[in-house]
C-alpha cells in the first residue's frame, strides 16, 4: 500500500481528465477526403474543409471541459504512418497485407525506406501552428506523434527488412538517424509553440503480448534485448529537450474499427524498461479490460511521473459503470499515490480515419462522464 498524499488538480499535462488525441472524423471531412481522392477537390480545398472541422472540434473539446486539446488527427489517415512519411528517406508503400486485428485487417500500407533518414522539415509543424493559432490561451494545444520506437518497429517488419538492411547495414547508424530526425522534429514543434508533446507507442503493447512474444522467440528474437533497444531509441529522442516541454507517452494495444491486436498480457515483462525512460513525465496506459493485467506494475512508477489510467473504452459508446471505475481506481492506489493518477479513454476514438464503432454524440458523452468522475475525486 502506498502512502497517499492529498490529491489536487493539475496545471500541466497530463490533466486529471484527459484524452489520447484522435476523434471520429465528421461526415463533411470524410466526404471531402473522398472527393480529394477522386480529383473533385484540390489539396487547398481539402485543407479548407480540414481547417473548418478542426475549428469546430477544438470548440467542442472546450465545451466538454478538456484542458488539453488536439486537432483530432483530422489531417491524417493513420495515427502513425502519415508522420513517418513526412521524413526524408521514408515513403508510402502498398503491400500485400494490412495489420492484423481481432477479426479485422487494415488497409495494406506501410512506411518503407527509399534512402537514408533525415529531416528538412515536416508537414506536422504547419498542422500544429494552425492548432495553436485557434486554441487560445485557456487550453493547452497538444501535439501527438508516433514514437521513434514505432518507426523502428515498422522498418523491422518482414515486408520492410530488405530495404532497411540494404540502406542501413549498420544498425547503430539507423538508430542514430532516426533519433536525429525525431529530435529535429520535436525542436521544430517546440519553436512553433508546442509545450505538450505526446509520443504514441504500440511497441510496448506488443512486447507484453503473450502471442507476440512467442512469435518473436520462435524466430530467434530476444524480446528483452529488443525492448532495451526500443527504449534506448526513445530515450535518445526525449533527452535534452527544452525543460518547459512536457513530454508524455501513450501505450496502445491495438485500436482499429473497435478491435484490438494480440491476445493480451500484463505490463510486468516490460514495465521497468518502459518506466525507466527518463524525461517522460506521464504514461497513458490501457487498463480498460483484463487483457492489460493488474495494476501491480505501477509500483515502478517514479515520484515525478504520472500515470493516466485508460479505464474507459473508446471502442464502444456505452458508459462504464461508475462504481466499477471507482473500485478500480482504489485498486490502483495499492501501488501508486492518488495524486499521481489521471484518467482518460484507453486510446483515441479514431486511430485511423475509419474510426471506432460509436457515434460522435457517444464520444462526447464518454468524455463528459470521465470529467464527472475526475471532479468527484480531485476537488
Amino acid at each position: 500500500m502506498t502512502t497517499q498524499t492529498e490529491p489536487k488538480q493539475r496545471t500541466v499535462t497530463p490533466f486529471r481528465y484527459d484524452i489520447v488525441g484522435s476523434f471520429l472524423r465528421p461526415a463533411a471531412l470524410k466526404e471531402a477526403r473522398l472527393k480529394f481522392k477522386s480529383g473533385e477537390l484540390s489539396a487547398g480545398q481539402l485543407e479548407e474543409v480540414e481547417n473548418a472541422e478542426i475549428v469546430k472540434l477544438v470548440q467542442k473539446q472546450k465545451e466538454v471541459g478538456l484542458k488539453a486539446v488536439t486537432d483530432g488527427e483530422f489531417r491524417r489517415s493513420w495515427w502513425h504512418l502519415d508522420f513517418f512519411w513526412g521524413f526524408d528517406g521514408v515513403e508510402r508503400t502498398i503491400i500485400d497485407q494490412g495489420y492484423q486485428f481481432n477479426g479485422a485487417e487494415s488497409r495494406p500500407e506501410t512506411a518503407r525506406l527509399s534512402g537514408k533518414i533525415s529531416y528538412t522539415g515536416h508537414p506536422f509543424v504547419a498542422h500544429y501552428t494552425f492548432l495553436k493559432s485557434i486554441a487560445g490561451d485557456d487550453v493547452v494545444a497538444r501535439q501527438s506523434v508516433p514514437a521513434a520506437a514505432q518507426l523502428l518497429f515498422e522498418l523491422d517488419r518482414v515486408e520492410n527488412q530488405e530495404s532497411t538492411r540494404t540502406l542501413y547495414p549498420n544498425r547503430e547508424e539507423l538508430l542514430a538517424d532516426i533519433a536525429k530526425a525525431y529530435k529535429a522534429a520535436a525542436l521544430d514543434l517546440y519553436a512553433a509553440g508546442c509545450r505538450s508533446l505526446q509520443f504514441d507507442d504500440c511497441t510496448w503493447g506488443a512486447l507484453c503480448d503473450e502471442q507476440y512474444i512467442a512469435i518473436m522467440e520462435q524466430v530467434g528474437v530476444n524480446v528483452a534485448e529488443y525492448a532495451k533497444e526500443l527504449a534506448g531509441l526513445n530515450a535518445a529522442v526525449v533527452s535534452g529537450l527544452p525543460e518547459d516541454l512536457v513530454v508524455t507517452t501513450h501505450v496502445c494495444r491495438g485500436n482499429y474499427v473497435s478491435t484490438f491486436a494480440g491476445v493480451g498480457g500484463g505490463y510486468e515483462p516490460i514495465v521497468q524498461t518502459l518506466l525507466g525512460i527518463d524525461n517522460y513525465s506521464g504514461f497513458y496506459l490501457e487498463f480498460d479490460t483484463d487483457r492489460a493485467g493488474d495494476f501491480k506494475p505501477l509500483r515502478y512508477l517514479k515520484d515525478n511521473q504520472q500515470v493516466v489510467l485508460g479505464l474507459f473504452s473508446s471502442k464502444f459508446g456505452e458508459l462504464e459503470n461508475k462504481e466499477d471505475i471507482l473500485k478500480r481506481i482504489e485498486e490502483a492506489q495499492q501501488y501508486v499515490d492518488l495524486d499521481r493518477i489521471c484518467l482518460s479513454p484507453q486510446c483515441g476514438f479514431a486511430s485511423t480515419e475509419e474510426g471506432n464503432h460509436l457515434s460522435e454524440e457517444q464520444q462526447w458523452r464518454k468524455l463528459a462522464f470521465i470529467k464527472e468522475i475526475a471532479e468527484e475525486i480531485w476537488k
